[in-house]
């Protein structure tokens, strides 16, 4: 009995302006977070076109035959995916071996997780967070993303086998992997901890492998196979509004959903899941409209190269920054120039990598090579085979150079200063809940001699009078912030010895109110509060609305970030201008300015500070302070 062939599928374009979207919604949330708060929903939209076509495809192979090809479909997989990534780590880590070695760090366990597709546990493991790239500076931070794709195709079609076997109604299959979807969906929502981190729900597979089988269990319901091009005029029209309301939401969404959000992860990133299958829905129906209207030269070429820019969108953004100093003086203009070099890159791979490999017959791979090394030594053909074999060789020697978890002289020195300042910190909190409250005479007396001398120091360090010294001693308040402050702890606790500093890094305005209310708990968020918090990320309006609730009526000095090399600088700095005039009990203390010509007050980073801005730092706070 002759066997079915599988029928082709045809090529629905509309999909590339859904990818265009989704691609360039990623994109804009890395280099303008503060415009496009939600474009990291992009990639829920690439897991639902995965999980849409994928099964769709899977389908169409079942009823032509009966079965599915495990070994067809794990090879077609791998021959779309796996040649760009490994030209990708190539160039990636050869760039790194070549031109900014500082990256070498921990470089074997992203190459070689990313190679084995388990990049996502990988970083979970590490304690790298996704959404504090100042501290976990990594060109390969994305490639969570394609392993979660990947550990989907390795499971889904042994899946996919077992539901076809259990179950003959296409509708119980399309309700078993929707459950499913919901089950992973519920499982993120529980996992998350309001306040915390939410990488590990962001990277798991486990809380985000729902986006992907909701497209999966659309694709029973929606084969494409089965959807007719004349439809009902009525039907044409509910289609077409249902891909328009669609397509606003989740274009919405790019723009206002921030990531920190709790809704986020306890219902709305499902919600915009399920909308991007309902567009991705409409798109593929011939009936409707909206696969024309997402059809267009600009759409297709993009969205055939979105597996390259995605790719390629972080390394640039990681090397042109590290070069480029002055990135927040003017962001539209960097924010332009690294997107051409994004799209440049992506489409220099499209063609040397994508197309050729595409057409490329692997079975002839051992014949193709033998072929190469049986022609002349030298020959035009060959020649062009140089810079490939160099880049190679760079990668490799790098991959074998590369260390685990070393430190350089300067960030040697930086974390020393941290611990020390840490527990600084704590003492400074432990000494205010034990404050005596009175002292003999004879210990006063003992006590003022030895406070004149070190009075006397303080002033010749900082540069101040004996009088300015002994008004900055009798000042009390609470410090709280990021690594910045506390990095000057210790010059805090010389300079004011009555002040409670309570600093930590990575620390970001969202994750800071549970922390706040800690310390009003305990009667230690004095009046007035000094607050350094920003480099590490910007914060909504409500965010900032909710902090200053939870300090009261107390009087706030809030000190604005010098970062010139994160376009994150002006972000925030605006923000709290803008913000100060809605608060009669907030003052902004301007670092930026006092400390931007000040370059030997930085590290390389000109972010944190060395002794001398330790100093500078300190100082200010006294001129600001000693005005109230």
């Amino acid at each position: 009995m002759e066997k079915k062939r599988t029928k082709k599928r045809r090529y629905i374009t509309g999909l590339d302006g859904v990818r265009t979207l989704a691609v360039l919604g990623v994109i804009l949330y890395h280099l303008m977070p503060d415009r496009m708060r939600g474009g990291y929903l992009g990639v829920p939209v690439f897991f639902g076109i995965s999980g849409y076509l994928i099964t769709d495809h899977l389908r169409m192979e079942w009823e032509a035959k009966g079965k599915i090809s495990l070994k067809a479909f794990y090879a077609r997989r791998l021959k779309r995916l796996y040649p760009p990534l490994v030209f990708f780590l190539l160039t990636t880590t050869a760039y790194i071996t070549l031109f900014q070695r500082n990256l070498l760090n921990n470089l074997k366990g992203a190459v070689t997780s990313a190679l084995l597709y388990v990049n996502n546990w990988w970083q979970i493991n590490q304690g790298m967070s996704y959404f504090e790239r100042f501290t976990n500076e990594s060109p390969f931070t994305h490639i969570w993303y394609l392993s979660v794709e990947a550990q989907n195709y390795l499971i889904w079609p042994l899946l996919f086998v077992l539901l076809m076997k259990l179950f003959k109604k296409r509708e119980k299959i399309f309700l078993v992997v929707f459950i499913a979807a919901l089950a992973s969906a519920l499982w993120m929502a529980i996992a998350f901890v309001p306040g915390a981190d939410p990488t590990r729900v962001y990277y798991g597979t486990d809380t985000r492998i729902f986006s992907i089988w909701l497209g999966s269990a659309m694709a029973f319901l929606w084969p494409t196979s089965h959807l007719r091009k004349q439809i009902p005029p009525k039907a044409k029209q509910i289609l077409n509004t249902v891909g328009i309301a669609c397509l606003i939401i989740l274009i919405a969404s790019f723009f206002f959903l921030d990531a920190h959000y709790t809704f986020v992860y306890r219902g709305g990133m499902v919600l915009i899941s399920l909308v991007s299958v309902l567009l991705i829905m409409v798109v593929a129906h011939p009936g409707a409209s909206l696969n024309k209207w997402l059809s267009n030269p600009l759409f297709s070429y993009i969205g055939k190269r979105s597996y390259g820019i995605y790719l390629y969108q972080y390394p640039v953004m990681i090397f042109y920054e590290a070069k480029v100093k002055n990135i927040a003086d003017n962001v539209w203009l960097h924010t332009l120039i690294e997107v051409i070099l994004i799209v440049l890159i992506a489409e220099v791979t499209y063609q040397i990598i994508d197309k050729p490999l595409s057409r490329f017959d692997y079975s002839k791979t051992w014949s193709t090579v033998k072929g190469w090394f049986e022609k002349p030594l030298l020959t035009w053909k060959k020649a062009f085979l140089l810079p490939g074999i160099f880049l190679i060789v760079t990668a490799l020697v790098g991959f074998i150079i590369a260390p685990s978890n070393h430190v350089t002289a300067e960030q040697k020195q930086m974390q020393e200063q941290i611990l020390q300042n840490k527990k600084v910190a704590e003492e400074s909190k432990k000494k205010a809940k034990e404050k005596e409250t009175a002292t003999s005479d004879s210990t006063a007396e003992t006590t003022s001699s030895a406070d004149a001398a070190h009075l006397a120091e303080i002033a010749t360090e900082y540069g101040l009078s004996k009088e300015d010294a002994a008004a900055a001693a009798k000042l009390s308040f609470t410090a709280f912030g990021d690594s910045v402050m506390l990095g000057a702890a210790q010059n805090m606790k010389d300079l004011f010895p009555d002040v409670v500093v309570d600093a930590n890094v990575n620390r970001q305005v969202y994750s800071s109110q549970d922390l706040i209310q800690k310390l009003a708990d305990e009667d230690l968020l004095k009046d007035p509060v000094v607050i350094g918090l920003g480099t590490n990320g910007d914060f909504t309006e409500t965010q900032f609305a909710d902090f200053m609730k939870l300090l009261g009526d107390r009087k706030v000095y809030w000190l604005n970030v010098h970062a010139p090399s994160l376009r994150i600088q002006g972000v925030v700095n605006s923000a709290l201008t803008k913000y100060a005039g809605s608060y009669d009990n907030l003052t902004i203390i301007d670092w930026y300015n006092y400390s931007k010509d000040h370059s030997d007050w930085f590290y390389d980073d000109q972010v944190h500070l060395t002794p001398e801005g330790r100093i500078g730092y300190t100082k200010l706070l006294f001129e600001t302070l000693s005005k109230k």
